[in-house]
């Protein structure tokens, strides 16, 4: 098993951005991984809301869905982190800011193929 670490920052505002494709533009991954996201927030104040979705789906012949896996929500003194997930179909995890200030964002993926 090796594990792969996969960091970046961006700052995230509105439009939705999306982690593996370091872009505001999706690019579906399809290695089999168990996945870790680690995700902190520069500054955050008590009005910003993030949300977290993982893309993934049930079968190589399914739809791609999306479901909230996380958010982030006022002061944090801790990075946020995903349990493990098992992708591998067609997967992308993405970030938006919901309300507030646009915020820089460091994040990491942590998986092991």
């Amino acid at each position: 098993m090796a594990l792969t670490l996969t960091d970046g920052t961006a700052t995230i505002s509105t439009t939705e951005y999306f982690l593996a494709s370091a872009s505001t533009s999706k690019v579906d991954q399809t290695d089999d991984a168990l996945l870790s996201v680690w995700i902190e927030v520069e500054s955050v104040a008590a009005a910003d809301l993030f949300r977290i979705k993982l893309y993934e789906k049930v079968s190589a012949a399914g739809t791609q869905r999306s479901f909230e896996i996380g958010q982030i929500t006022g002061a944090q003194v801790f990075p946020w982190v995903s349990p493990m997930l098992f992708v591998g179909h067609a997967w992308e995890v993405s970030v938006t800011k919901i309300s507030g200030t646009d915020r820089v964002v460091r994040w990491s993926l942590r998986k092991a193929t």
